[in-house]
């Protein structure tokens, strides 16, 4: 760990939340490991959610017919964003491990969380049409998303009223980290706390605190490989890939299933 450097990406208003709990308690003990934590608090800084053409110093190649993905990527290659923006890829180049830390909301990210990833997280920058999932730009390093709940686990289980926590992870996990090419550590989900007791708040602290210790040596979460699709035939997969797995139980992941049953905790733990 000594060496490594951490981004925390950190989205709630409250200093005595208890995602600020769990940021802090990422920061003390993986700068006790040698590691360089920054800190990126999103609600402090007032970081702007929304992408506009403010994001853009000077004139837009197209201003009549605005597209922020090749517009921003313009402006990355002219070194033209906004100093928000750019602040943040910096933060995010250095990096190699980002967590994101906030609330759940409503099954995603909250708004300015949300606003950092279609800012920061431009064209060019954190992807291409050519560098994406397995062969992305960020493969080289990890990322994971470490959140609070308003609902008990048993509420998010494939029985339970708000369904498989898998599937609501996969557009997170899948259709943005891994996206971008990152190396996507299991979840840290701390459930429901504000419906427990202070004690077991503080179990779910030192659990996390436990797993902090050896967080950065963890095998990531198992996605498909990009070369196992055909991209001449709309990126399905490969007719030899699907034959190798037709007669297993379960589909490859959350959302390349085959239209077999989900691989059980396929977006929660490694290797299973």
């Amino acid at each position: 760990m000594a060496s490594k450097k951490v981004l925390i990406v950190y989205a709630h208003q409250s200093l005595g939340s208890f995602n600020a709990a769990a940021k802090d308690a990422a920061v003390e003990v993986l700068a006790a490991q040698g590691c360089t934590v920054e800190v990126s608090d999103l609600y402090a800084a007032k970081f702007k959610a929304s992408a506009t053409a403010e994001d853009i110093m000077g004139e837009v190649k197209n201003a009549d017919h605005f597209c922020y993905a090749e517009e921003t990527k313009l402006a990355w290659e002219a070194g033209k964003l906004s100093a928000d923006i750019v602040e943040e890829q910096c933060k995010l180049t250095k990096a190699d491990l980002i967590i994101f830390q906030f609330p759940m909301y409503w099954f995603s990210v909250p708004a300015i969380l949300k606003g950092w990833i279609d800012r920061v997280f431009t064209l060019g920058f954190a992807f291409s049409q050519e560098k994406r999932y397995s062969q992305g730009i960020f493969k080289d390093k990890k990322a994971m998303l470490s959140f609070t709940t308003g609902s008990h686990e048993s509420m998010f289980t494939a029985n339970g009223i708000n369904g498989d926590m898998n599937v609501t992870l996969w557009p997170l996990q899948n259709g943005i980290l891994h996206y971008c090419g990152f190396q996507v550590l299991a979840p840290q989900i701390f459930w429901a706390p504000s419906y427990i007791s202070k004690e077991a708040r503080s179990s779910m602290l030192e659990s996390w605190r436990t797993r902090l210790q050896g967080l950065l040596g963890e095998e990531p979460l198992s996605f498909t490989p990009l070369e196992c699709f055909d991209g001449e035939k709309g990126f399905q997969l490969k007719p030899e890939v699907c034959e190798k797995h037709a007669t297993k139980e379960f589909g490859l992941t959350v959302g390349i299933h085959l239209g077999k049953p989900l691989p059980p905790n396929n977006q929660m733990k490694a290797g299973v």
